[in-house]
């Protein structure tokens, strides 16, 4: 059947969560997304973001997908579809009204540009704010006045320099060291009213006035300590299951940076953190 554009009927309620998800990770309004009397529409809506420079990916395996970015998911025994962020995944919003379902991912969908580019915020120098040692997976963090940093092993003491990390593996990068900025905590109060202390997302670092996603594949310093930005430190379900509600959605690429430890050193707080200009 061929599909109609903006026909005057009344949608389907898997039909019009789609549409919801979509505006909603958008940030557009859902009456400007095309829409079909049966299904999902996807010819049309897939021609409007092409016209926005965006893509719609559908998801091969969304039981096992995981996706730094927002995404847009229907779980089984759900009468809807939601939206799915985090690595792994989780159920970062829900429509109004709609039953989420509990059981696993059964369709996926991800959104996504033909180019890419990470979200900068122009600082460019910073400082250490604060410093916390978690000696296990599940331990409370420590906060320290100073620690020690070990090339190609962590910071001394920390979970993943003993190889006790949640998601630890061996000769994996970006698990040595976990940066996150401070303003980050102020923007999931004023931007999502979520309370949180700089502890509970577990970084090492927590840092004040310094782009960290621009130092994404770069070397900076701290202090004198080399390091290098390997990946995004994406928010993820499991941290999820023990942050406020809202979490996961205020940090989508706004978790910190997972860094490797190129020298030994100490670092205290205070300490200022800049881009290395060596090379």
């Amino acid at each position: 059947m061929t599909e109609t554009l903006n026909p005057p009927m009344v949608r389907s309620p898997a039909n019009k969560t789609f549409s919801i998800c979509l505006a909603e990770i958008l940030k557009a309004d859902v009456k400007d997304i095309p829409r079909a009397s049966t299904g999902l529409g996807l010819n049309y809506i897939g021609y409007w973001l092409a016209a926005q420079n965006l893509a719609l990916i559908p998801v091969h395996e969304p039981a096992a997908f995981q996706w730094a970015g927002w995404w847009i998911g229907r779980l089984e025994g759900g009468d809807g579809y939601v939206v799915m962020a985090g690595t792994p995944s989780g159920v970062a919003w829900v429509p109004p009204g709609v039953i989420c379902g509990s059981g696993e991912v059964i369709e996926g969908w991800v959104i996504a540009p033909p180019a890419l580019s990470f979200p900068s915020r122009g600082a460019n120098q910073g400082t250490v704010e604060a410093i916390y040692l978690f000696a296990g997976s599940g331990a409370p963090g420590e906060e320290l006045k100073s620690a020690q940093l070990i090339a190609g092993v962590g910071m001394e003491g920390d979970r993943y320099a003993l190889g006790k990390g949640h998601f630890q593996s061996e000769g994996r990068w970006g698990q040595a060291l976990t940066l996150i900025e401070s303003e980050t905590f102020e923007a999931l109060a004023s931007e999502h009213g979520v309370v949180m202390a700089t502890v509970e997302t577990r970084r090492n670092i927590v840092t004040r006035n310094i782009d960290l996603n621009a130092l994404m594949g770069k070397r900076f310093r701290i202090a004198d300590v080399l390091c290098q930005g390997s990946r995004l430190a994406e928010p993820c379900a499991w941290l999820q299951r023990t942050t406020p509600k809202g979490m996961l959605r205020g940090l989508v690429h706004r978790g910190g940076l997972r860094a490797d430890i190129l020298e030994d050193g100490l670092i205290e707080a205070g300490d200022p953190i800049l881009p290395d200009t060596s090379t």
